[in-house]
């Protein structure tokens, strides 16, 4: 049973996407934006926009851009970053604009500005272009499992997890999986760790969805087996004694991407000295977030009601790159922790967006024919990335060379090239393809 599809996903949307990936070969499905433009010394212009996030410690940057002055070190006095109650809501506000009542920009899974972009998950299958400025991290994702299946310590082997699901099944009860978005990097995680045990995410199992701060009370009442989210969700599970982590998802890929930092794209070309403003304010969060020596500070303004709002206790240990699995596995200065600014954590790679719009092709999110370079070229706005860098004096070091990290192997020993994505998708046994 599968029911994590789109609302409205239907024959109709599929052939609407299929026409919009053969338009994208000449006129851009989306709104045409210049390639780069010189960021002129001068004053934003304007001094607010209005900023999602939901509550998880990848979020941190921009609560720390607030929270530590950054914004308004960059002259962006009046921005507003508000609490999301899912992505589907981010979602539904991206769509509106502040114009709308809504906000104009948005911590956000990567994959979202794409199918926002592409109209794949918008009312009436309208695209509302959306620009990718920065990632916001790597790794620090968990997949948790009930205490049911304790006997089992599950970690990234799901063969034996696979088997004890089939058995539930056969005794008449559902055996379920949550994520927090279809076709969002938790929906590719734990559909990935699914599949690489042979466990079909769509007939194995009802995939469903449930926003990231429901997810420990959803386990507590046994509406769900396992489930894939962000800090400190996963923490908390194991402090409750509900369950505990089988994986950081950095085990799965290493220093893989997670969240973007993405706006509307009429934002960006309207705004273009105040775009550059609010990713300079954001790239400094980062490099502040990375320092160990900020970890404990972070902690406590992530656990603040207009935040987070949970325990420090549940938040301080994952950030510091402490990891009590639950089962007695214990792991400190953790080689998958969260990242935000080493490793190239900030810079958005286009091959990685890329293996995104193959993973969400590979479960029928997207069609085979869309023109994936083109909508990459659209949405990715690395350019701007770079000359934030520019602006504040990042080393070079810190600059990639490449738009592409080149290729990249996952646990279960499968590559992706970015040259070549159609052999990774083929070698892929268990697939959903439109």
């Amino acid at each position: 049973m599968n029911n994590n599809r789109f609302k409205g996903y239907s024959p109709q949307r599929r052939r609407f996407l299929k026409n919009s990936a053969t338009m994208m070969g000449g006129a851009a499905l989306l709104s045409s934006l210049p390639v780069s433009w010189a960021f002129a010394d001068g004053k934003p212009e304007t001094t607010a926009a209005k900023l999602g996030f939901i509550a998880l410690t990848d979020a941190a940057p921009l609560f720390v851009a607030d929270e530590k002055g950054f914004f308004a070190k960059h002259g962006m006095t009046d921005v507003e970053v508000l609490k999301q109650s899912s992505w589907g809501t981010t979602r539904d506000n991206l769509v509106l604009g502040s114009q709308r009542n809504g906000i104009d920009g948005a911590h956000i899974l990567t994959p979202m500005p794409y199918l926002i972009s592409s109209g794949a998950v918008t009312p009436n299958n309208q695209p509302v272009p959306m620009s990718i400025l920065a990632r916001l991290n790597l790794n620090g994702q968990c997949i948790s499992v009930g205490s049911d299946y304790a006997d089992l310590e599950v970690q990234l082997d799901t063969r034996e997890f696979g088997q004890a699901l089939a058995e539930k099944r056969a005794g008449g009860d559902e055996a379920t999986a949550a994520m927090t978005f279809p076709g969002g990097t938790h929906d590719m995680w734990i559909r990935y760790w699914m599949a690489a045990g042979g466990i079909d995410p769509d007939r194995d199992v009802s995939t469903i969805t449930i926003p990231p701060a429901q997810m420990v009370a959803n386990m507590r009442v046994g509406s769900m087996d396992t489930f894939c989210v962000c800090e400190p969700w996963n923490h908390q599970l194991v402090n409750q004694g509900i369950g505990y982590t089988a994986n950081t998802t950095g085990e799965l890929w290493n220093d893989h991407p997670e969240k973007a930092f993405a706006m509307r794209s009429d934002y960006v070309e309207e705004n273009p000295n105040a775009t550059q403003a609010l990713l300079m304010a954001i790239m400094e969060a980062q490099m502040w977030c990375e320092d160990p020596a900020n970890h404990e500070e972070m902690a406590q303004i992530c656990s603040r009601r207009r935040w987070i709002h949970a325990p420090f206790d549940d938040l301080i240990d994952r950030i510091q790159g402490n990891f009590d699995y639950g089962t007695g596995r214990v792991i400190e200065n953790h080689p998958q922790m969260m990242r935000y600014w080493d490793r190239h954590a900030s810079y958005p790679f286009k091959s990685h967006d890329l293996w995104f719009l193959t993973e969400n092709q590979r479960w029928g999110y997207l069609p085979q024919e869309l023109d994936t370079a083109a909508l990459i070229e659209q949405v990715n706005r690395e350019d701007l990335w770079r000359q934030a860098a520019d602006r504040l004096g990042v080393a070079s070091s810190d600059i990639p060379e490449s738009t592409s990290r080149g290729v990249e192997t996952l646990f279960d020993g499968k590559t992706f090239d970015p040259e070549n994505p159609q052999a990774y998708l083929d070698s892929l046994e268990i697939k959903r393809l439109a």
